[in-house]
């Protein structure tokens, strides 16, 4: 390719003279889009050189419970315990009692569309073994059930 060629393609100084001849005449509003299309980019350049800084999150505040009476007895301690286990217990049974009755809506769901839940829950059973079994066997080579740890800090 010819070097001289893209010379003469690309004159910068006729390009401006171009320009200049090109911004003399006389149009209207001309000021106008002149500063219009110069605003355009400044704008799009000062919204993207702006900075921001990110401060850290403040530190937590942490409260304990203090809500206890102080010199509680150990007596105390543990029938709060055990009423808190109480409570516990209810609140898990009433969540069993509607799992199941969910269970029980979608059989009922399941027997009238005629499909065979029986079958359904069976093949879900040996699934949900097999699973159990995988987790367990994963479990036992990751902590190597029975084997002793060396204190020795070697």
């Amino acid at each position: 390719m010819n070097i001289m060629r893209l010379k003469t393609r690309f004159d910068a100084k006729a390009g401006a003279a171009d320009l200049w001849d090109y911004i003399r005449e006389p149009r209207p509003y001309r000021w106008t889009f002149l500063t219009i299309s110069i605003l355009i980019p400044l704008a799009g350049i000062a919204m993207l050189a702006q900075e921001s800084h990110f401060r850290p999150p403040d530190a937590p505040k942490v409260s304990f419970i203090s809500t206890f009476a102080e010199g509680r007895s150990d007596e105390e301690i543990r029938q709060s315990n055990l009423e808190n286990q109480k409570r516990k217990d209810v609140r898990e049974a009433e969540l069993a009692e509607l799992r199941q009755q969910k269970v029980d809506a979608y059989k009922t769901l399941g027997r009238a569309t005629g499909l065979d839940v029986d079958e359904m829950a069976r093949q879900a059973a040996i699934e949900n073994a097999r699973e159990a079994a995988e987790a367990e066997a994963r479990r036992r080579e990751l902590y190597r059930a029975g084997s002793t740890v060396d204190d020795s800090g070697e």
